[in-house]
């Protein structure tokens, strides 16, 4: 096979992204140099942090350049290595982009075991949404038995794994996502308290339904969409309350709402009366830490402590559909393209 497919950036978008902002193409394949390994992939993922690279921002990562492979973490079957720690047939994980094949340093890929869990379990559940999750709790989230954690995409991999682990934790955990029957799956497969749905809610009514599912206030938010929800549990939050700020998808394609257009100095009132800490969390300062995590949580995946919903597009030429309805909420579960049987 002399050629791979890819996606490409073809043009940055304005705010929502579009078709026009895609291109499928094809590439030479790679020949991996010393250190490095091919990958066929059979999954790639596809995460609402994608969209910040398609802007030309200061960021804490560099933008996808225009005609660039769109960013993505991949997981697949090694077809060529010249990296000592894997071999032709070894299934890896790494960033292989929107593409059915990918080249990457070793160094930066981690070997999968597919005895542990299916193959895109480790994009989602055991990969870097839930990692993101468990890094967040564990460091910043100081949890204690009695306490409320709410937080926001409560389906998604992130929000479903926050929310479970505060559960076994003993932490009350209320959830927000869009729809009865999200909300519902937040309660009966992830096992929340409750769920709130915020579908036709600004910042003053979800803060009303807060208050009412909150009654004893909010002690941790564990933030990914921003917009209204962000609005309606600053003034719940309790003393010594904790924000941990992971993403704000409400936002990202440039959306003004009440909330995104606080006076600084009323947040920055909240933060001081009620003796907040605000903290941001990026995965990638915590990487030391992935043994133990896959060490705690990979058991608990296997005997179903931790329950994981995914959504599986099919073919690498869906993907741009798939990642726009997305960032719509259209997604049920972590949201995966299958790219190929390996």
């Amino acid at each position: 096979m002399s050629k791979l497919k890819r996606i490409v950036l073809a043009s940055r978008p304005s705010a929502a992204p579009t078709a026009e902002n895609f291109r499928l193409e094809e590439a030479e394949m790679p020949t991996p140099r010393d250190g490095q390994i091919l990958v066929q992939v059979a999954y790639m993922s596809l995460d609402p942090y994608m969209r910040g690279r398609m802007d030309d921002v200061k960021s804490y990562a560099s933008p996808v350049p225009i005609g660039g492979t769109m960013e993505a973490g991949g997981i697949g079957r090694v077809i060529a290595s010249k990296h000592p720690g894997f071999a032709v047939g070894d299934y890896a994980v790494g960033r292989f982009g929107w593409a059915d094949h990918g080249v990457a340093n070793g160094d930066a890929c981690m070997k999968w075991d597919p005895d542990l869990a299916p193959l895109s379990a480790g994009l989602g559940v055991l990969g870097m949404p839930g990692f993101t999750a468990w890094a967040g709790v564990t460091a910043y989230g100081k949890l204690k038995a009695g306490e409320t954690l709410v937080v926001g995409a409560a389906t998604g991999p992130v929000g479903s794994m926050v929310g479970q682990l505060a559960k076994q934790a003993g932490l009350r955990v209320v959830g927000v996502a869009g729809g009865a029957d999200k909300c519902r799956m937040a309660v009966e497969t992830f096992g929340f308290d409750t769920c709130i749905d915020h579908r036709g809610k600004d910042a003053r009514a979800m803060g009303t339904a807060l208050r009412a599912e909150c009654p004893d206030g909010i002690d941790v938010y564990f933030e990914n969409v921003g917009g209204p929800t962000l609005g309606g549990v600053l003034p719940v939050m309790n003393l010594h309350g904790r924000v941990i700020i992971c993403g704000m998808i409400a936002w990202y394609n440039g959306a003004v709402d009440e909330s995104a257009a606080f006076p600084v100095g009323k947040l920055w009132r909240m933060i001081l009366v009620n003796r907040l800490t605000v903290q941001g969390l990026l995965q990638t300062d915590h990487v030391s830490r992935f043994p133990e995590f896959l060490a705690e949580v990979g058991p608990k995946v296997k005997s179903g402590q931790i329950a994981h919903v995914e959504d599986v597009a099919e073919g690498l030429e869906n993907a741009p559909a798939a990642f726009m309805s997305l960032l719509k909420g259209g997604n049920v579960g972590k949201q995966v393209v299958k790219l190929s049987d390996v």
